[in-house]
This record gives C-alpha cells, sequence and structure tokens, in this order.
C-alpha cells in the first residue's frame, strides 16, 4: 500500500493513495489518528452504550438510540449497499481500526474514562451518520403541537413555527462568474451545528489518481459529503427543513407469552419485541423493552401503558442512507455529475448548491421524502387509519440560479416539503449584503459571514418606542436602545443592554397565566424529546410572533415588555458587553470544568448565526461549525475556517490554533501545492502533547517511529551514560525490532521528546498492571508507569534544564492520560537518578526485584530496582 500524508501549516491532512481504496483506508486511519476519542464516542453513541463510560447523563441518548434501533437501521443499510460501495466502505472501517490499534492511545481521554479503543463493525459509520441526523428534523416537534393543540386550542400552533432550540441549519449562498473577480463563481457559507470540542467537521483532502478533492468531512464517516471542491467542481448543502419522519399513535397489547401486538389498519398484527440492558457508569444497568411495530420503533410509551408513539424514517424503511452518493461525489467533475450524485442522496433532507469551469449551476432539494397524508407532517397520527401509510417519495423541488442563489433555511425551495421554517432574516441579510457589492472575491465574503445585525429585534424595539413614564433608570436605559444600530457585536455595551431586556421579556411571558397551560409538558416524555417540549425556548424563537399577534388578548404586551426594561435597568451591569454574557459554550464528552469559552459576536438570527436561549441562557452552544468560500475558478483561492482546529488530541498544537481567527471572522487558505505542504510519516500525530515553557521552549512529545527515530535513539542508547537504560550493547537491528515491538503494544508507548524541534528525550509510558512491575507492588486505579532517558550531554548544557523538561512530561503523564499518581522504577544502582527523582517530589518506595523476562519479541534481564511514587 502507497499511502503519502501531508499537512499544512494548519495541521490539515492532505492523503495520497495509489488507489480509491487505499485512500478510503488512509482516510480511516487518519480519523483514528487525530479523532480517535470522538468517533469512539460517536460509535458508543450509534450503539446505544455510551452510558457505560459518560454516565447517568447519556443514559437517556443511550435508551432512545436502542428503542430506534439505530444500530440495527445502520447494519440492515449496510448489507443492501452495492458490491463497490460496500467495498469502499470496508476499506475505510479496516483503517479505522488500524489507526485505533496503532495510534488511538494517544488521546488521554480514553484513561480519564476508563475505556480501550474498541473495534469498529462494517456498518459503524453508517451507525454514525444516523445518530448524527436523526433528530435534525426536529419530529419532537410534533409532540410539541400534539401538545399545543390539547391544552390551548389549535389557533395557537402557528404561534410557535420557528427555528426550534433542537434544529440544526446553515447559510449558503452561491454567486454566478458575472459577479465575481475571477469570471468563475463561488459559493460560500457556515453550518449551524452545536459547536463540539472536538468539531463535527473535519477539514481534509483527499487524493488519489481517480480525483483530487478538498472538503469538510465527518469524523467517523468516508468521503465528504456536505461540502467539497473536486477542483473542477464544488457543492455545499444546508438543512431543507423538510418533514420525512412521521410519528404514529400505537395502541399496544400484551399476550400472555410475553410478546406484543399492535392495532393497524388490518387489525391486531404482531409487534417486534426484545429486552436489552445497557451500562451505566456510577449507576446500577438499565433495561429497556424493544418494540417496533408495522409502523415503526417505538419511542415513547410501551405495551404497558397500552399505547405508545412509534418513529418511523425512511433509512429503516427503505434500507438506504444514501451512502452510494458519498463515493460519487468524489469522481465528480461537473454539476451534473454532482446533480446525478445527489440523487442517490437520502439522509438528511438538504438544499444543494452547485457550480463548475464550464458553467453549470444548480440549486435543489435533495433526499428520501415520502409521499403521505398532509396531516402526518403536523402531529402525531393514529396508527390504525390507512390515510396516513406513506405512497413512495415525493419528487423534490429544484430552481434556476440567477445571479444570486441564497439558502438559509427559509420557507422558500423546500416550502412544500415542511412545516416549521426559520425566519427570513438571515436569507434577506445575506441578499442584501450581496447586492451591496458588484464584485465579489473569495476573501471579501468574510463580511458576510460575520454581519452581526439583528432584524428580529424590531418588534420588541417597536414596543420599547411606546413605553412612556419610566423610572429615571428604565429611561435611559430605552433612549440607549432606541439609539442602538441592532448589531450583536462582542464588545457592545447596546447589544447586551438589548439581551437583558428580551431575557426579561421572555421570562415574563412564559410565567404568564395564558401560557400556564404549556409548562411542564416534557415531564411526560422521554429526556431525549424534553428540548422540543420546553415551553421558555419555545417563547424565545417565537418572540416576534409574540409580541405582534392579536391571538392572547389577555397578554398585555406593552406591561410585559415595560415590565422587562424596569428590571433589566435595575441589573445593569456598569461597561457589560455581549461578549460577556454570550460566551461559547462548546460540548464535550468528557467536560472538565463548567467554565465558559470566549465571548462571541453574532445572535440566533444574525448571519453569524450564534445561538442561545434568551431567557434561559445566553451562553452560546451552537452556531458556524466551519466557514467556507469555494472558488470554483481557482481551488487554491479557496477558504475556509473550523471553530477550534484540525487535531482532536489535549496538547497537540492544532488542536485549538483556528479558534483565534474564528472568532474574529479570518478564514486559512485552502492550500493545494504540495510543495507546500510538509510531508510525515504515514498516519502519524506529529505531535501527541505539546506544552510552551517561558524562558524554556516549546516540548514536543510524539510517538517513536521505530525506522525513522533509529538513528537518534541507537545514538542515544549506545551512551555508557545510559547503561542502566539496558542496551549499551545493542545493534541498530536489536534497537529497531525492540520499538516496532513496543510500537505493537496498546499498554506501553514509546515517545521522542523534542524541544523547539530537536530531540531532548525519550520518555516510556505503560499501564503497571500488564508490566512486570505488577508482581513487585500493589496497583492502584489511577497509576502509570513512565521511563525517560535525556539524550546525551543536553541536560547539563542549561541550567535547570532537566527539571524543566521533567515538569512537562509529569503534567503529560498526569494530565494528559487523565491519571492519579506516576510509578517508576529506576534502577537501584542509578543513584543521580534517585536523587533527582527525590527533588522532583517523588515518594521513594523500597527496593524490589523485577523479574527477567525470556519471550521471543523481548528479553529483559532481573533487575533490582528502586519503586517511587509521585501523586496528582
Amino acid at each position: 500500500m502507497s499511502v503519502e500524508v501531508y499537512r499544512d501549516e494548519w495541521g490539515i491532512p492532505h492523503l495520497r493513495a495509489d488507489s480509491v481504496r487505499e485512500l478510503a483506508h488512509a482516510q480511516g486511519r487518519n480519523a483514528a489518528a487525530d479523532r480517535a476519542w470522538q468517533i469512539e464516542v460517536e460509535r458508543h453513541r450509534s450503539q446505544g452504550t455510551s452510558a457505560a463510560f459518560l454516565g447517568p447523563e447519556a443514559a437517556g441518548w443511550d435508551r432512545f438510540a436502542r428503542q430506534a434501533r439505530i444500530d440495527d437501521t445502520a447494519r440492515r443499510c449496510y448489507r443492501a449497499l452495492d458490491e463497490e460501495t460496500r467495498g469502499w466502505l470496508d476499506a475505510y472501517v479496516a483503517g479505522v481500526d488500524a489507526g485505533l490499534r496503532e495510534l488511538g492511545g494517544a488521546a488521554p481521554e480514553f484513561a480519564r474514562a476508563g475505556l480501550e479503543p474498541g473495534r469498529w463493525r462494517p456498518w459503524t459509520p453508517l451507525g454514525i451518520w444516523l445518530s448524527t441526523h436523526i433528530l435534525f428534523t426536529g419530529f419532537p416537534g410534533k409532540l410539541w403541537r400534539d401538545e399545543v393543540v390539547r391544552r390551548i386550542g389549535p389557533g395557537a400552533v402557528g404561534l410557535f413555527a420557528t427555528d426550534g432550540p433542537g434544529t440544526s441549519g446553515s447559510n449558503g449562498w452561491l454567486v454566478t462568474g458575472d459577479r465575481t473577480a475571477t469570471g468563475g463563481p463561488l459559493i460560500a457559507g457556515d453550518p449551524h451545528r452545536y459547536i463540539e470540542d472536538p468539531g463535527v467537521y473535519q477539514q481534509i483532502r483527499l487524493a488519489c489518481p481517480e480525483y483530487d478533492v478538498v472538503g469538510l468531512a465527518v469524523p467517523g464517516v468516508p468521503g465528504i459529503g456536505h461540502f467539497g471542491h473536486t477542483g473542477t467542481v464544488a457543492w455545499a448543502i444546508t438543512n431543507a427543513m423538510a418533514d420525512y419522519q412521521d410519528l404514529y399513535r400505537e395502541r399496544l397489547r400484551r399476550l400472555p407469552d410475553g410478546g406484543v401486538e399492535a392495532l393497524g389498519p388490518d387489525g391486531w398484527r404482531p409487534a417486534f419485541r426484545s429486552v436489552e440492558t445497557f451500562e451505566v457508569a456510577g449507576a446500577r444497568p438499565q433495561e429497556v423493552e424493544v418494540v417496533e411495530t408495522e409502523r415503526g420503533t417505538v419511542v415513547i410509551g410501551g405495551p404497558d401503558e397500552g399505547q405508545g408513539i412509534a418513529l418511523r424514517q425512511p433509512p429503516r424503511v427503505r434500507e438506504d442512507l444514501g451512502f452510494a452518493a458519498l463515493p460519487a461525489l468524489l469522481n465528480a467533475r461537473t454539476v451534473a455529475d454532482v446533480d446525478r450524485a445527489f440523487d442517490r442522496w437520502a439522509e438528511p433532507v438538504n438544499v444543494v448548491q452547485a457550480a463548475d469551469t464550464e458553467g453549470g449551476l444548480l440549486h435543489r432539494v435533495a433526499g428520501a421524502v415520502p409521499e403521505r397524508d398532509p396531516e402526518n407532517l403536523l402531529r402525531v397520527v393514529p396508527a390504525h387509519e390507512p390515510r396516513h401509510a406513506w405512497r413512495g417519495l415525493r419528487e423534490l423541488p429544484r430552481e434556476p440560479v440567477g445571479t444570486v442563489a441564497v439558502m438559509a433555511n427559509q420557507r422558500g425551495l423546500a416550502a412544500p416539503l415542511g412545516i416549521e421554517f426559520a425566519p427570513p432574516h438571515r436569507a434577506d441579510r445575506i441578499r442584501e449584503l450581496l447586492d451591496a457589492r458588484e464584485v465579489w472575491t473569495a476573501p471579501a465574503m468574510a463580511a458576510v459571514h460575520t454581519d452581526t445585525r439583528l432584524a428580529s429585534a424590531r418588534p420588541l424595539l417597536d414596543l420599547v418606542a411606546r413605553l412612556d413614564s419610566l423610572s429615571p433608570g428604565a429611561a435611559a436605559l430605552r433612549k440607549r436602545l432606541l439609539a442602538w444600530d441592532r448589531h450583536m457585536d462582542a464588545d457592545s455595551v447596546d447589544a447586551a443592554a438589548y439581551a437583558r431586556v428580551r431575557a426579561a421579556v421572555v421570562r415574563k411571558l412564559a410565567a404568564h397565566p395564558a401560557f400556564a397551560p404549556l409548562t411542564g409538558m416534557g415531564e411526560a416524555y422521554p429526556e431525549a424529546f424534553r428540548p422540543w417540549l420546553a415551553l421558555a425556548p419555545r417563547i424565545a424563537y417565537a418572540l416576534e410572533t409574540l409580541l405582534t399577534t392579536d391571538q392572547f388578548p389577555e397578554v398585555d404586551r406593552e406591561t410585559v415588555v415595560r415590565e422587562g426594561v424596569e428590571e433589566a435597568a435595575g441589573t445593569t451591569a456598569t461597561g457589560e458587553t455581549w461578549g460577556d454574557r454570550h460566551r461559547l459554550a462548546a460540548w464535550r464528552a468528557l467536560p472538565d470544568g463548567d467554565e465558559a469559552g470566549p465571548g462571541l459576536p453574532g445572535d440566533h438570527d444574525c448571519v453569524l448565526s450564534t445561538s442561545s436561549v434568551p431567557g434561559v441562557t445566553d451562553l452560546s452552544a451552537r452556531g458556524p461549525a466551519a466557514r467556507y468560500v469555494w472558488d470554483v475558478a481557482d481551488r487554491a483561492n479557496s477558504l475556509w475556517v473550523v471553530p477550534l482546529g484540525a487535531s482532536g488530541i489535549p496538547g497537540s498544537p492544532h488542536r485549538r490554533d483556528q479558534l483565534p481567527l474564528w472568532l474574529g471572522g479570518g478564514l486559512v487558505p485552502v492550500i493545494t501545492d504540495w510543495n507546500r505542504l510538509t510531508k510525515e510519516t504515514p498516519m502519524r500525530e506529529s505531535a501527541v502533547y505539546e506544552q510552551t515553557v517561558e524562558g524554556f521552549g516549546t516540548v514536543r512529545v510524539g510517538p517513536v517511529d521505530p525506522a525513522a527515530d533509529l538513528d537518534v535513539i541507537h545514538g542515544w542508547v549506545r551512551e555508557e551514560r545510559a547503561r542502566f537504560w539496558g542496551m549499551e550493547g545493542a545493534s541498530r537491528e536489536q534497537v529497531r525490532e525492540t520499538y516496532e515491538h513496543l510500537d505493537s503494544l496498546t499498554t506501553h508507548h514509546a515517545h521522542l521528546v523534542r524541544l523547539d524541534g530537536e530531540p531532548v528525550a525519550l520518555f516510556q509510558t505503560y499501564e503497571p498492571e500488564a508490566d512486570r512491575v505488577s508482581e513487585c507492588y500493589e496497583v492502584e486505579d489511577g497509576d502509570i508507569g513512565v521511563h525517560f532517558l535525556i539524550a546525551p550531554a543536553t541536560g547539563g548544557a542549561v541550567r535547570g534544564f532537566t527539571g524543566a523538561l521533567m515538569t512537562v512530561l509529569v503534567t503529560y503523564a498526569l494530565e494528559g492520560h487523565g491519571k492519579r499518581r506516576i510509578v517508576v522504577e529506576p534502577d537501584a544502582r542509578n543513584t543521580k537518578a534517585v536523587t533527582l527523582l527525590e527533588r522532583a517530589g517523588f515518594e521513594l518506595g523500597p527496593e524490589i526485584v523485577l523479574p527477567e523476562i525470556d519471550l521471543p519479541e523481548v528479553f529483559l534481564p532481573e533487575k533490582r530496582a528502586r519503586i517511587a511514587f509521585l501523586k496528582r
């Protein structure tokens, strides 16, 4: 297999292979190298096994994943794939498995969670794709509408029809060559998702003789689905906001033998039933009954209640997740190729834009949307009524492209396919900005990406303008708000003042007796659906409508706003800016603290859509998960950025290096010249940990490459001063074989330590319970063993060198691996090392005798050692 791995200055991987399947294998290995912890969390979520290491907070999701049969659906879709796509997918999964074995242990979260990288099933990427997108349409919104109708009447449903807290959206726009400096189209935008750490999109380049594509990949899934550029054609998507999943109200009954039946159009019919148990860290295992009727999987209720709600979704019905589109997109050369590829698309349903160097343009909806009764889109429908059955797939709309095409989840091209869409503000503002400039370039698009104008503020400010007889503080606040430019800039004091008023108004509306029937409705539903059933977020996102509707005459809106202004005036923090309140709250599977991130510009209805939940929190969990500008005329002019960085490994120099650019609206160039990239040994991280020490330098810890690092290591271990390392007489071949053996283990790891790029030490870590030292002391949970060898003469060249280096290595061993205690066992004769350990704070233990090990792979003689410990 011939694979080359390059990285640009931002650590973005550029993979080149001799064949399509070798490249798929390489992409899988790279996902394991850069994102091991992330993709393993996603694998467990798709299988409903994440609570086993994440604890009770993940149990609600695991229960839903099992009831919805996500893993089983993925398996069925995998078996239905055509042979060519299945082989391509198999190569990717094999690459992931190889990478996890070789490099997965470098991610310290595994040690913190007490988890080891596992084996992937052939259908795991399909499971990840489905679990990532199964809530995209926000089908729990049908539960909300059902409850609204039942509690306060059908007329109120439309008041809350807007982009809700659980929905993912995006901006996207296409400018034709008539309006660009290069004469070729530009495609730009940003997908809005929950900001995760590591990020949900990975910048990557995939090259082989058949194609050369740059784009944003989903870690754990092969290819480049949503945003890509092949050199001659580029494409991008947004969420179409289509409704393609249905909820059926089922009547269920349990049979004497334990089986289950469901009442359908043809009477009582047998239902699938099984009982599954899943582990929960720190709590008792949980049992879940899985029931599936002829409509779908029962995700609410069950036979013990006599009724339930079943989820019907196209991938399970059709056994197709659209994965055949992924390799087809990589091979695309023209818009026609992209169009044909998206004919195979299934999940999620998206609006697609594309343009090519031959003048081709595309603006269409892609995905699988069933043809069915309009009522299915609105609410939970009765399972026994025949009219609610599916009748094939709908023909999806498309439209011609003028000089500009805009997609921002608004009620437009996809309007016939859905119920709830985003307000038109983002789409209208993007058009306004694009129309304001005659000729566009890729860098100039940053001004569109980062626009913070908040059009949805108008109804609230109109009511503020009508207020009189306010207290002096409230009157001053009113004056400030009416003079405000309505931009949600991070450094804006006025934007913060508006946010305080808005939050107070939302809280007061949520507490108003008119909406009291809608409180607490989520308590009757499973945890996974509660974000769609909470009243305050619904009021926050529908605030424009609720402040202008004539419905609910008992709500005196002017009084509510007056009280909100007075409350905000009384709590005003001097000099507080929007960025002080509106801070990034990225999701981590293993949180390392509750401290919020940097302050953000933008707001939910701005083009720069950094969403919070007014009245609940101003922290932002959702925003642009990437930004991109594809220059179709010349791919080398393209630009992109992600919220954090290319690497998912803590301590990596590329874990956070794009964050300042993302915050400021900057973009990273797409590098296409291989000569401008740095080649590395295939699939090895140049660093698994990095720390800069003032006055000392930058220390980088990376895995030993037994071949590439042989000269350095062999030269060190042959020195007389390294006699206690036990390899002073070893040949080059013996040293290489030793470190190849270490490289094959998952319990022992060898690292080369560099200071400002120069090798200065050998550092080895190991799990004591898998080592002979475990025969000499009682291993505790949280122990990690280490060995280190400082390069000849290096330590004496700089005063304090050894102490500074040891401090970094101790930090890496403990904090980087989530361990509580370091165990060392230097040769008892090595008094210099023992003294050094004492100075570093190690607690000396007794002398021990490590037994001889004589195996074909390795020989270790008996060793009299001095054991020592350092607690975190």
